[in-house]
């Protein structure tokens, strides 16, 4: 790399092993925060071809693999796992999300590599946990958001059960991997002793039901699809205007009178079906169409400058283009280009120690010669162990 992503985690070294999308995406964390990435895969002619679909050079691979180097090592060999645990030996992290079973048949599980190195932080992700009933079953995205009561919630009432157009279950696992090893990291300042972090594609999604599962675990409701429509705060949702739809949040009274005469209807303030948030509630769809008649005699623009200019909360529903070509997205800084690609950058800004996208994914083993020297190995050794297939 040229320069470094970030200051803030440039001291620690990180071997990555994890595939698919939740574990990099754990990883990218670190290595968008300056880690010293060194990402571990099979040799090409062990390959079995289980990461994120499509080649290297597709978007999907590039985005969650930046920022770290590669290096080639066959760990289905005694020699391989070897190797593994010289690199373990300086390592402060190493992430993995195999399933639980595997760890232990390969002989890199968190209590013999803890033993190598009791400093180490060794985060986990799996689909279902590390024990319990099902914690063997392999794990994916869509298989969690069903399991997590994600998909009984979202979409249209009566239309089925409708997935979240992202992989959220992946995506969240993985960031709430990394928070745990921040937590590990920091906790070993005191301690000096490392400790297993783990986190599942469904508890992930289990806590991200948030208030929703808030509502089924202190109250006993279970909560229904509502489409477009808040669950609770009334009226928000998505609204027709004359040339196409926005999105309102008018939640709390003040915010619903300001509301009613901004859109030139006061009288709907006074109407008794809507004079609390409850009766709005009661008679929801009469109260959407009374809002979108007046909607619809304005532009979306219209009623986002007034709105807004009124305090209330309010905005376009854009497409994924139009999002990154708003004039605050882009003032924000939320695209990064190396040479003259485009990645997403992290959505948290530090004010000493930034982080950046500075390097693309690497190749498959492009740092294997480096990382071996690191650990002692001359040009005689490492041609010995590609001769043998071991890198």
């Amino acid at each position: 790399m040229t320069m470094l992503a970030s200051d803030a985690l440039s001291h620690l070294i990180v071997l990555d092993l994890t595939r698919v999308r939740a574990g990099p995406t754990a990883v990218r964390q670190l290595a968008d925060w300056g880690a010293q990435v060194i990402k571990i895969e099979m040799p090409e002619h062990l390959d079995e071809g289980e990461g994120i679909g499509g080649p290297r050079e597709d978007s999907d691979f590039r985005n969650v693999h930046r920022n770290k180097r590669g290096m080639t090592l066959n760990l289905k060999s005694s020699e391989g796992v070897a190797i593994l645990k010289q690199l373990v030996a300086r390592a402060d992290v190493l992430v993995e999300n195999y399933r639980p079973d595997v760890k232990q048949r390969l002989g890199i599980d968190y209590e013999t590599l803890s033993a190598i190195n009791p400093r180490l932080v060794y985060g986990s992700i799996s689909g279902f946990g590390q024990d319990g009933p099902n914690s063997l079953r392999p794990g994916f995205d869509q298989i969690a958001q069903g399991m997590g009561g994600l998909m009984s919630i979202t979409g249209q009432p009566g239309q089925g059960p409708m997935r979240v157009g992202i992989p959220i279950a992946d995506l969240c696992a993985g960031i709430f991997c990394a928070y745990g090893i921040a937590m590990a990291l920091i906790e070993r300042e005191k301690s000096g002793k490392g400790q297993w972090v783990a986190s599942s594609l469904l508890q992930a999604q289990l806590f991200m039901l948030d208030f929703q599962g808030a509502r089924w675990l202190m109250k006993g409701e279970v909560p229904g699809q509502a489409g477009n429509n808040h669950p609770t705060a009334i009226p928000t949702g998505v609204y027709r205007t004359r040339d196409g739809h926005m999105n309102l949040a008018v939640a709390g009274h003040k915010i619903w009178l300001r509301f009613c005469e901004a859109i030139g209807a006061t009288e709907l303030s006074r109407h008794p079906d809507y004079e609390s948030n409850e009766q709005r509630s009661r008679h929801r769809d009469a109260l959407h169409a009374e809002i979108e008649q007046r909607l619809r005699e304005q532009d979306t623009a219209h009623w986002i400058d007034r709105l807004n200019d009124a305090g209330i909360p309010c905005g376009p529903i854009y497409s994924v283009d139009q999002a990154f070509e708003d004039p605050q997205a882009q003032h924000l800084g939320i695209a990064q280009k190396v040479d003259d690609v485009a990645y997403l950058g992290q959505p948290v800004t530090l004010s000493r120690t930034p982080s950046h996208v500075v390097a693309h994914p690497p190749a498959l083993g492009e740092h294997t010669d480096a990382v071996l020297r690191e650990i002692g190995y001359d040009d005689a050794g490492i041609e010995q162990l590609r001769r043998r297939g071991i890198v």
